[in-house]
């Protein structure tokens, strides 16, 4: 799967420091790549409708962790993926319409448009589910050889010419360290499973949380030939898992996404990893979530603030960026007119200050700007940072001549934003 274009990356003089994040799982501030190599894993979209505001928060909020650690001197491996079919896709495929290949390539491309307008800085490894059958579905017949996943009998009418085969599951019950990432007890998490995607009352499941691997054929359904699995698609968890593991090894830094990933999709995810005879990720992080019009903003409930939309409305996607910004990216927040008009107004007062001919020395700064990345991503510690020196350039001037454009350079590389 093609990724969308790298933006510029300007350098600065010397190198931030170490980056430390809060791990989900620990809830304790943790240096977030103890190495040379940084190795990132941010769960990708479902391709069935435009990127909302919550979308974009997530991805600007690991852009971030992309970015400080590129300042930092590292090597940065960053993975992701496109969950090109499953469920929510087919449904809405069938519900407008069109053919679900086709919807998922439209909003594919749609998601990278805006990933780009947001200066988001795209994966090293970029992979869709589709094209990744064949490795996963070798995943799955690893993990039945080795007991540790079953076939469940499927309903009259699918499995094609291999009804007996069954769809299959892993045995999370087989697993001593399952639930470690979330650290929610079993009925809780049997609740949220049913709100997030699983199936708990599934027949013949030997635990109601344990989730699918492979999906046989259903009539009407898109399915591949994967040997003794018998035709089929992949679960969404296994998906993650593979990917990761392919792209990054069987032990890497960094897993994040939304806080609403943490259960199940995480948790499967990682138990997929030591099923299969890794670690997964060391650390987990996960973004907050946002709200409009008084709910968490969601395709479920429509009341989405669509990128694409703010763009075609002549919306600067920096101002999008920085309304997202100025928010902790572990912070539920909501968005407003009133949030983007206030983004709007900084990002004309910074381009203000940086316009003119000299300023205030910068490296104070710069430096503060670099202490707030390294502890857990401090967005808005950075943009006041930002906006003391602004106040000062237009207040009272400054004869640092070079000073302007460090500060943009900083701003670009650190945060993001291009003034």
């Amino acid at each position: 799967m093609q990724t969308w274009p790298a933006p510029h990356v300007p350098e600065l003089p010397g190198h931030g420091p170490e980056v430390r994040v809060v791990d989900t799982t620990s809830g304790e501030l943790v240096v977030a790549a103890p190495g040379a190599v940084a190795e990132l894993y941010v769960c990708g979209i479902t391709p069935y409708d435009a990127t909302h505001l919550g979308h974009a928060a997530t991805y600007v909020a690991f852009d971030l962790l992309h970015r400080a650690w590129l300042d930092a001197g590292k090597e940065v491996h960053y993975a992701s993926n496109v969950t090109d079919v499953d469920d929510p896709l087919l449904e809405r495929a069938t519900a407008t319409g069109v053919d679900w290949e086709k919807l998922a390539e439209e909003q594919t491309a749609l998601f990278a448009e805006d990933m780009t307008a947001l200066g988001v800085l795209p994966p090293t490894t970029y992979l869709g589910a589709v094209e990744t059958i064949p490795t996963i579905a070798d995943a799955v017949q690893r993990l039945l050889d080795q007991g540790l996943a079953y076939r469940v009998p499927i309903e009259e009418g699918a499995g094609g010419d291999r009804p007996d085969l069954g769809d299959v599951y892993a045995d999370v019950q087989a697993d001593p360290h399952f639930g470690s990432v979330a650290g929610l007890g079993h009925d809780e998490t049997v609740a949220l499973f049913a709100e997030r995607g699983g199936d708990p009352r599934r027949p013949g499941k030997r635990d109601p949380l344990d989730p699918a691997l492979w999906r046989r054929e259903r009539p009407g359904e898109p399915a591949w030939e994967a040997g003794e699995l018998g035709t089929g698609r992949p679960g969404w968890h296994i998906e993650c898992t593979v990917i990761a593991q392919d792209a990054l090894g069987s032990e890497f830094d960094v897993q994040g996404g939304g806080r609403d990933l943490c259960f199940p999709h995480h948790e499967m995810s990682t138990a997929h990893a030591r099923a299969l005879g890794g670690e997964g990720a060391r650390a987990h992080m996960h973004a907050g979530m946002v709200a409009y019009d008084g709910a968490k903003m969601s395709k479920s409930l429509g009341n989405l603030v669509l990128v694409s939309r703010l763009r075609e409305h002549g919306v600067d996607p920096m101002a999008v960026r920085l309304a997202i910004l100025a928010h902790h990216y572990r912070e539920d927040w909501e968005w407003t007119d009133e949030a983007l008009r206030r983004a709007a107004a900084r990002l004309e007062r910074w381009r203000s200050a940086l316009s003119g001919n000299g300023g205030p020395d910068a490296t104070s700064t710069i430096e503060a700007i670099r202490t707030a990345m390294a502890e857990d991503l401090d967005a808005p510690a950075a943009l006041r940072a930002v906006d003391t020196w602004a106040d000062a350039a237009l207040s009272v001037g400054g004869d640092d001549i070079g000073a302007p454009g460090l500060v943009a350079r900083a701003l670009d590389a650190l945060l993001g934003v291009r003034v």
